[in-house]
């Protein structure tokens, strides 16, 4: 039975209201977006001519771009990113579907004090010191893994999954032992192909951690070559010589303002992220909402 809906008058002025509301709150988000584009795309002569404030260029140039992937700095920093960001958010995928899944067995021995032990640590936090001692001891001080290894489970993340993992039908489970499963090749047969949701959106989380790595870089890496793309983009805003900070040539900088330069760099740093977000748009919603519910 199909029911249609008749809307009066005031619901229409209602829905207009929200809807223009929504689309001056989403132009309002997007346009810093959309500045910052525009100038990396904006030739020197023009941003002069505008004041430094381009809506729409009269031209258009992709010479910041190349110049900034013919610095020194700039891809090696990205290489870094990308290592991290692939192998990272493989690893905690790895390590958090392998602790949440045995988590998720009420019949676990000691199941119930090793949760509250990892609770604990959403809540108490040893520091940044202790942290960085542990760090620097057990030698992953100036190495890529330094921003990968600590910090390799998320707890909110784990939690999240492991409720996931309840909520899935016990039959299943018990189909695949009666068939001849283990535990392995039930998590993996069975329980990963159910699980699509809950892993992209898990994916996504740790995948926009290590994308946006700022903290460890800072903190665990003093090698320019390993640092990653924000710590870079930070100290290249921040400087007061873009030459030197991308080993640029002074020519460069004659045909190129530094402010173009410095947008193409937060370009390069932002769009991925923003190319990937679509495809996994259609998890994030029904991943989160089903890892977050008991049943």
């Amino acid at each position: 039975m199909s029911f249609i809906i008749h809307k009066t008058k005031k619901d229409k002025v209602i829905d207009a209201c929200i809807y223009t509301v929504l689309t001056v709150a989403a132009l309002v988000t997007l346009f810093p977006l959309y500045y910052v584009i525009i100038v990396s795309l904006t030739p020197y002569i023009e941003v002069l001519k505008n004041g430094g404030f381009v809506i729409w260029p009269e031209h258009w140039t992709l010479q910041a771009y190349k110049e900034v992937f013919q610095s020194a700095r700039i891809p090696q920093a990205l290489k870094i990113t990308v290592f991290i960001t692939i192998v990272g958010t493989t690893l905690n995928l790895v390590v958090t579907t392998l602790l949440a899944y045995p988590l998720a067995k009420k019949s676990v021995p000691g199941r119930n004090f090793i949760l509250m032990a990892i609770f604990f640590t959403m809540i108490f936090s040893g520091g940044i010191i202790p942290l960085y001692m542990v760090v620097r001891s057990i030698g992953l001080y100036d190495s890529v893994w330094a921003l990968i290894v600590p910090g390799m489970v998320s707890t909110f993340n784990l939690l999240i999954v492991k409720t996931y993992f309840e909520n899935l039908p016990v039959e299943v489970e018990e189909a695949a032992r009666v068939d001849g499963c283990g535990e392995l090749a039930t998590l993996w047969r069975i329980v990963l192909p159910l699980s699509a949701p809950i892993m992209a959106t898990i994916g996504l989380f740790y995948g926009v951690t290590h994308w946006n790595e700022y903290f460890k870089g800072i903190f665990y890496i003093s090698d320019k070559t390993l640092m990653p793309m924000q710590v870079v983009l930070r100290s290249m805003i921040q400087t007061l010589n873009i030459s030197t900070e991308l080993s640029l040539n002074s020519l460069v900088l004659d045909a190129l303002p530094p402010e173009t330069i410095k947008m193409a760099v937060v370009v390069v740093a932002t769009l991925p992220m923003l190319i990937i977000y679509p495809f996994l748009q259609k998890y994030f919603v029904k991943g989160t909402m089903l890892g977050s519910i008991k049943g």
